[in-house]
Formats: structure tokens, C-alpha cells, sequence
């Protein structure tokens, strides 16, 4: 999908030698890196248009969407418990609960867990959003192009907190949940020091030194999941349509013809980057992501990513999963796109799971930016892109 080459600068010593002044010196060196924090509009750029705009054009009502307050959890089947609790705890969860046939697993934000295991062959059970009330349930009961998974509204007897669940499948067949009622998390839970860091100027860190413990990267919530889906137009349509989904990024492949609506290049589609929508409140930039699938492969869950403190916590889990000998499958680099520092990994049984840091926060009024997939949507800085990934 996108080619790391397009990212590099293209300024060489042999370039260089090309670009004397008179004199016979060289002009300049290459300009050196920069970081910045840019408003919403301005890192987007011109390719864009307003959410509200985009939702308008497609006809979609918002006052007949279930609607999300956030992702709760996810879902997962796994041949041995016993093995992927070691792996998940390894990757920085606690268990919570636990039966001879389920666990449940939390990280220390406010949420009862961040992930559910069920004891049976490899199998991906979807994503869990909390939803705004009850009703918000019975919706889910007649929605079109659903087909309804659990009997109806169902009690989460003995999960963690209670509360109550729907489980449909969409209408590529991949199963997505909503809760409802959970009790809140009364224990208190112990949250990681934020750090003071010096630079060459501010340096609010004086006399006390900066000391890490090693061990796994401890997860705060669940942050986004993707899916990789056969009929990208009719999927995002489906999400966008029923759901306060709206797209924060949305990426394209340039086709040979003019399109006789605008009258300028072609684009197909391809990939989403969606955050849900709750008006002016700050979310993250993307909760749900699609992308369209490589020649060959099968429809699939992508990835499910987990939020961490900071950049060390990071590094420090990195180096912990590496030490027990678990395959990595990219990073740890620097997204474009939400701008999060990312690492990801296969656990046991082959599902790819993520660590992130430092994503963006979005609402109502950022811009839907569009970009071409072939060089947006990879990373400003990090290890060349595994081909694993791009499936």
C-alpha cells in the first residue's frame, strides 16, 4: 500500500556536489529534521472537507444511529488459555476474572477490561463498543444489513462489572458487540509517573534523575481495531451510516480516467480511518480503521491496539517482549496518521496486537483528510514496513 522510499528525502552527497556556487563550494547540507505540533487544518491540508459536509452528501441521518460513547473491549478465542494469559500479561494486561473456559483482562485506565479470551479454536469475536443507553440496544435488534448473533439483549452475568450485551455480525460477517450498564471500576488503580524531560532550553527536571524499571508495557485501554474487508464502499457506507462513526482520514489510489462529477483524476477508495463522533468532546483520531483487501488474501481482523503511557514505557515493553523471545512484527516507529508512536506484534496464536503512545485527539470540526495510499498512512520514522503488515 505504500512504498517507504516516497518518504525519504532524495537529497545525496552526489547531489550535493552538483549544487556549487561559484567559488566551488558546496551551498548547503541537508536541511535537518523537524518536529512540530500542528493545528488539525493545517497538518490535513487543503485535500479535505468538513465531517458534516461529508455526512451530507451521503444522505445519513444522524438521529437514526446507534450511538457510541467509546470502545470497551475486545474479543478473542484461543485454543490454550493458559498460554495466552501468559502472553497477554506479558504484553501488560492484569487478569481480572477468571474461569476454566473464559478470562477477562484489564489494563489500569477506568474500564472493567480491555479483553476478553474464550477457550476454543483461533477465532477473532470482534470489537465491544459501550453505547449510550439501553435503547441504544434494542436498536441493534432490526439493523439493516445485521444479522443478530446473541439471543437478543443479553446479561453478562459473569463478566466483570455486569451489564448487558448485543453481538451482531455485520454484512461481511464480522462480528461486532455493544455494552451496556457496566458498574464503574471502584478500586483504585495505580497510574504511571508522568516524566519531566528536559531540552536545550526548559528544563524543569533539576536535581532528581530519570530511573525505569524493566517489565512489559503496561496497557491503559483498548484504543482501535481494524479490519481488513471485501467491499470497502459498501463496508464504510454500513458504519459510517448506522453508527457516530465519522472518517478522520480516509485514503485513496489515483485511477486513469477523470471523474465527470468534478471533473478531476479518478480516485477508488481504500482505507478508513474513522473516530466516533460525540460533537465538540476531544476523541481519539481513529477508534475503527478498514482498509480493502490485498490481491489473495482473506478478509480479516487487522489489528486491536492498546494505548501505554510514553515513548520509555514503549521501548522498555519492546525490549521485554523481545527478551521472551516474541516475534515482532513492526516497529517501534512513528505513524503519520494519528500520529502515533507504534509497535506491534503477533501474540501466540498469530493475531496481531499493538502498543501506541501519543495519539491524536480529534472532534466535530477536524476535517476529513484525503490522502493517496501511497505515501500517507506509513510512518515518518521507524523500520522499513513488513510486507505481513500490508495484509
Amino acid at each position: 500500500m505504500n512504498d517507504p522510499e516516497q518518504l525519504k528525502h532524495n537529497i545525496t552527497e552526489e547531489k550535493l556536489k552538483t549544487q556549487k556556487p561559484s567559488n566551488g563550494n558546496i551551498s548547503r547540507g541537508p536541511s535537518p529534521n523537524r518536529g512540530s505540533s500542528l493545528r488539525d487544518v493545517e497538518a490535513i491540508g487543503p485535500d479535505s472537507e468538513s465531517k458534516r459536509e461529508w455526512q451530507k452528501k451521503r444522505g445519513i441521518d444522524r438521529s437514526k444511529q446507534v450511538r457510541i460513547v467509546k470502545l470497551n473491549h475486545t474479543r478473542y478465542q484461543h485454543p490454550d488459555l493458559a498460554v495466552i494469559t501468559t502472553f497477554l500479561r506479558d504484553f501488560g494486561m492484569h487478569v481480572t476474572k477468571k474461569s476454566d473456559n473464559e478470562r477477562w483482562f484489564r489494563g489500569y485506565g477506568p474500564d472493567q477490561y480491555v479483553y476478553y479470551a474464550k477457550q476454543g479454536p483461533k477465532k477473532y469475536l470482534g470489537a465491544a463498543f459501550q453505547v449510550e443507553s439501553r435503547e441504544e440496544l434494542e436498536k441493534l435488534l432490526n439493523l439493516p444489513g445485521s444479522t443478530v448473533l446473541t439471543d437478543g439483549i443479553e446479561e453478562m452475568k459473569d463478566a466483570p462489572g455486569g451489564g448487558y450485551i448485543v453481538t451482531i455480525a455485520d454484512p461481511e460477517g464480522f462480528p461486532v458487540s455493544f455494552v451496556y450498564g457496566q458498574a464503574e471500576v471502584k478500586e483504585e488503580r495505580k497510574k504511571p509517573a508522568k516524566l519531566l524531560i528536559n531540552d536545550e532550553v526548559d528544563k524543569p527536571r533539576q536535581k532528581a534523575f530519570q530511573r525505569f524499571e524493566p517489565g512489559p508495557a503496561e496497557v491503559h485501554k483498548l484504543g482501535h481495531f481494524g479490519l481488513n474487508v471485501q467491499d470497502f464502499p459498501a463496508q464504510m457506507d454500513w458504519y459510517t451510516r448506522h453508527f457516530n462513526l465519522l472518517p478522520s482520514d480516509i485514503l485513496y489510489v489515483p485511477l486513469e480516467k477523470i471523474d465527470p462529477e468534478t471533473g478531476k483524476p479518478a480516485r477508488k477508495e481504500v482505507a478508513l480511518f474513522a473516530m466516533i463522533d460525540r460533537g465538540q468532546d476531544l476523541t481519539d483520531h481513529h477508534t475503527f480503521f478498514m482498509t480493502t483487501l490485498s490481491d489473495g488474501v482473506e478478509k480479516h481482523v487487522h489489528h486491536s491496539s492498546f494505548e501505554v503511557h510514553d515513548f520509555d514505557t514503549q521501548l522498555l515493553g519492546h525490549h521485554w517482549l523481545a527478551e521472551k523471545k516474541y516475534e515482532s512484527v513492526w516497529g517501534v516507529g512513528r505513524h503519520i496518521l494519528g500520529s502515533q508512536i507504534f509497535d506491534y506484534w503477533w501474540d501466540v496464536n498469530g493475531f496481531m496486537v499493538e502498543h501506541y503512545a501519543d495519539g491524536d485527539l480529534v472532534n466535530e470540526d477536524t476535517p476529513v483528510g484525503y490522502g493517496p495510499a501511497a505515501n500517507e498512512g506509513l510512518a515518518v520514522w521507524g523500520p522499513e514496513v513488513p510486507g505481513a503488515f500490508l495484509e
